[in-house]
């Protein structure tokens, strides 16, 4: 639960540095986010999408950044430039509902540890009375015993005094993570009692041997200008940040999203080893809400997040959130 991120953060800050300090010495402004996702942080289950955390730096680059240079080599009708980077560092844990036992659970979903970086391309575009938000997203990590899900988890419940996982030797072997993600959202923004609303559709496509889908959804905002409203798994990085660079400021957001799902590591297995797997739905439903409040430099948002089952013999929905801490430098 939450102890595990604390065990996580420990063992994969030293990594981070080497993630963010290129993106913090080649921008001499930004916004610095960690992101937690965890079942405690909205219900008090234990299992299945157990817990993530997320290392951000975002930064606005200039001409001779070599992400415009990347951006320059796209179809136009992907990205046209990079209005702003990121570098992100992610590590997930997954587990079945029961961790204490030790034989395979084969009706429920696989053991599986995740640790992957990638770099966001974010545009924003004028489209009339639109506005048009593009993220491209590129991964590379690895799923397997080297993402030391197993070691962090058993530490963690270990200083809780929670229930010892002893599944582990069930969870799916190394194997090498590469995936792409392109999502664009358009928002119309109007005022409303000194506010105001923003709300518009989204759709999205993801290629890779982690996730393989397509999505389609819409979103509401309410409150002070914002450029979107935080994201969560299995959609990457997120767009949160106030228009208003000082002051108080604040909104509240929903949204609902659809996926189809034809690939989904997690709930698949192993791409060629064999491994444990579940039978996968192809279609999953997202319900989200919550709300930002900034002051200042400092930006904080908590998202809560009822996702339908994701496979067969799921016995419930799950309920997860997700808390952002930022800061711009």
């Amino acid at each position: 639960m939450l102890y595990r991120n604390v065990m996580t953060w420990r063992r994969w800050v030293a990594a981070a540095a080497l993630v963010t300090l290129p993106g913090l010495a080649m921008a001499a402004d930004g916004m610095l986010t960690v992101k937690v996702e965890n079942d405690f942080l909205a219900s008090s289950d234990d299992g299945h999408f157990t817990s993530g955390a997320e290392l951000n730096w975002a930064f606005a680059p200039d001409a001779e950044h070599w992400s415009q240079r990347v951006a320059a080599l796209l179809p136009d009708t992907l990205i046209g430039q990079a209005d702003s980077v990121a570098y992100r560092l992610i590590h997930q844990i997954y587990t079945p509902d029961d961790i204490e036992q030790r034989a395979l659970i084969e009706d429920d979903r696989p053991y599986v540890g995740l640790v992957f970086g990638g770099v966001s391309f974010y545009e924003d575009v004028a489209r009339g009375d639109w506005r048009q938000a593009t993220d491209l997203h590129l991964d590379v990590g690895m799923v397997g015993r080297s993402s030391q899900a197993e070691r962090i988890q058993r530490e963690a419940h270990r200083f809780s005094r929670s229930d010892r996982p002893r599944g582990w030797n069930n969870q799916l072997a190394d194997e090498p993570i590469v995936n792409a993600a392109l999502r664009r959202q358009w928002w119309h923004e109007s005022p409303l009692a000194g506010k105001t609303l923003a709300h518009g559709p989204s759709a999205g496509l993801a290629l890779g041997n982690l996730y393989t889908y397509a999505s389609g959804g819409y979103g509401v905002r309410f409150g002070d200008d914002a450029a979107g409203i935080p994201t969560v798994t299995p959609n990457p990085g997120g767009r949160q940040a106030f228009t208003q660079a000082s002051g108080l400021r604040w909104y509240l957001f929903a949204s609902i999203e659809g996926y189809y799902m034809a690939h989904n590591l997690t709930l698949d297995g192993n791409t060629v080893k064999g491994s444990h797997s579940v039978e996968r739905r192809e279609w999953v439903g997202d319900l989200a809400g919550g709300a930002a409040l900034a002051w200042d430099a400092w930006q904080l948002s908590y998202t809560a997040v009822r996702r339908s089952h994701e496979f067969e013999g799921q016995t419930s929905h799950d309920l997860f959130g997700a808390v952002t801490l930022s800061r711009d430098f």
